[in-house]
Formats: structure tokens, sequence, C-alpha cells
């Protein structure tokens, strides 16, 4: 049996129990969902071009809305899965910080959703070719929960790590370590302008979202089995 709830909730009943095992479960499948509705995307859409466009400008163009969607749904479903680690590790470590920077994943994403990037650099066809002239109002909210998004989820990274540290499952521990240095450096590979290349930023998008639904997932798994 995994060793994950230290702190037996006596008194939550089997309709409690239910609904804490449905928000975990959408934490569990936000990441996956998110990458994979993403990823469907990429041969449908006409002249995106992954080396060169972020994910989120999917949401430019006629099958915007798709993405839009995308944004907005996981980004809900990664804040029910908060509640549902608030509910179960509350009292522990990582019983506060972890589900609030996990709220911080979820609001990055509804904000980079609700608020879209420019067109630019060929997308959607017929946006200029190169950066945009002007940058728009929403441009710099969709940036700003772009960095939201990151940065939550990095700092979880070394929440959770502190915590599964704590219970001696070290290999947790260094996954969460890892996955937190890999995405911090993707992104600031990117943003710093040493590569123009946006392979780094979908890696970390892979790598952090996954991660970022494992946690869900694992505490999910523990959850079911008491």
């Amino acid at each position: 049996m995994i060793r994950e709830l230290r702190s037996p909730i006596a008194d939550t009943g089997s309709s409690a129990r239910s609904i804490i095992t449905v928000l975990l479960a959408c934490g569990a499948v936000a990441g996956p969902l998110f990458i994979a509705v993403g990823f469907i995307q990429i041969p449908l859409r006409a002249g995106f071009d992954w080396t060169r466009h972020p994910l989120s400008m999917l949401s430019l163009g006629d099958l915007g809305s798709i993405q839009v969607t995308n944004f907005v749904v996981c980004g809900l479903l990664f804040i029910a899965g908060a509640f549902g680690m608030r509910r179960v590790l509350r009292g522990e470590t990582a019983g506060t910080w972890g589900p609030l920077l996990t709220v911080g994943v979820g609001l990055g994403l509804i904000v980079g959703g609700v608020f879209s990037a420019d067109p630019g650099y060929g997308f959607p066809p017929g946006a200029p070719a190169g950066a945009p002239a002007a940058m728009s109002w929403h441009a710099p909210l969709h940036f700003a929960g772009f960095a939201i998004g990151f940065t939550s989820l990095v700092a979880a990274c070394f929440v959770f790590a502190r915590r599964y540290w704590k219970l001696g499952q070290r290999s947790w521990a260094l996954y969460c370590i890892a996955t937190g240095v890999i995405v911090a450096a993707c992104f600031a590979t990117v943003m710093s302008g040493l590569t123009h290349n946006l392979l780094p930023l979908w890696f970390a998008l892979v790598v952090g979202w996954v991660w970022a639904s494992a946690m869900p997932a694992r505490l999910l798994a523990s959850w079911t089995s008491r």
C-alpha cells in the first residue's frame, strides 16, 4: 500500500469521500487532457509550426475556440484537484502551499485562455511573418497567465519534494526536484533568447503538466485504497 496519507480523517462520510475522490480525479486527468488536446490540433491547423509557435497560439484563428476551451476546462480541473488535495493534506507537509500553488497552475491556464496572444510569425494564416507590430491590451494578460502557471508549477515541485523527502519517499522527492529544475531551465532558455526554437518550451509543458497531474493521482491512489 502506498504510504501517503498518515493522518486518517475519521469523520469523512461516504458522500464526502466520493466528492474528494472526484476532485482528485479531476486534477489527475487535467494535465494529460491538456497535452492530448493540444497535440491533436497541431496537424489540423494550417501553418502551425511547433518549433516557432507556442501551444497558446492555437487559440487564434477559426478553430481557436477549441484551445480556449482546453485552457479553461483544464484550468478548472486543476483547481478542482487542488480542493481535493487540500482536503486530504490538511495539517500535513505541503497541505497549504501544495494546493494553493496548484490553484495557481489552474488560474494561469484560465487567464491564458481567456486573454489570447497576438497573431504573428505567420500564424494564423495571414498574420505578419514576424512579431506583431504592436501589442494588444490582452496580450500582456495572456503572458501574465503563462508566467503564473509556470511559476506556480515550479514552486509546487519543490513544495512536494520537501513533503516526499520528509516521508522517506526519496524517488518521488527526486522526481519533484528534477521536474522543477527541468521546467525552470527550459522556461529560462526560451525566455532569455538563448534559442529561438520553442521545443524546450514544449518539453517543459509535457514534463510539467504530467507532473502536476501525478500529484493528485498519487493522492487519489492512496485515498481510494484506505
